[in-house]
């Protein structure tokens, strides 16, 4: 049994895949994190965003909606001036927005963890595949989840971040079924 080879040896992104990747979660604000941060993937590596990761939270306030919900323009001339994110424009200004869709979801009575695991019945979906070549990028319910969220007002939610993120969240194993952490997740 090995892990899976996408994370390679690099220890952060081998901790990530050992400790992280692919655990349910349900705690609206780590949800809300790993949003964003699926967001600021686009286009890019995800090992990209993980040493970026800390630098994140340092810079958007350990991801509190309300106060990334207030950034005004002079906020966002600063973070795009820290060279510990990825500075992109529409990324950064993506990520108030999805805090005001975020605010505005919570206002309604509805939590980002019942909105997002209602598309997995509660339930984490367990692929059994053998090869990464056999992982797909996009799935029927991430398009859903996709459609869903821009209706809402999220920005930077497309069908493959949205893959991503059910698979970093959680909603999906997709851990090679030679790796130890296919089992370790069980069956859902």
């Amino acid at each position: 049994m090995e892990r899976c080879p996408w994370c390679g040896t690099d220890p952060l992104y081998v901790a990530y895949h050992d400790q992280e990747w692919g655990v349910p979660e349900h705690d609206d604000r780590r949800l809300f994190e790993f949003l964003l941060l699926e967001g600021a993937q686009a286009g890019l590596s995800w090992i990209t965003v993980l040493r970026k990761r800390e630098n994140y939270r340092r810079a958007l306030d350990d991801f509190d909606p309300e106060k990334i919900a207030r950034y005004d323009d002079r906020k966002l001339e600063q973070l795009l001036q820290d060279a510990g994110l990825i500075r992109n424009r529409l990324k950064m200004k993506a990520a108030v927005s999805n805090a005001q869709a975020y605010l505005d979801l919570r206002e309604a009575g509805q939590t980002l963890d019942a909105l997002l695991w209602g598309f997995v019945d509660g339930t984490p979906r367990v692929n059994r595949h053998r090869s990464l070549s056999d992982v797909p990028a996009v799935t029927p319910t991430a398009e859903a989840m996709s459609r869903e969220l821009k209706k809402k007002g999220f920005r930077f939610v497309g069908p493959t971040i949205m893959y991503a993120f059910m698979q970093a969240a959680g909603l999906v194993n997709d851990h090679l079924i030679s790796c130890p952490r296919h089992r370790q997740l069980g069956d859902g």
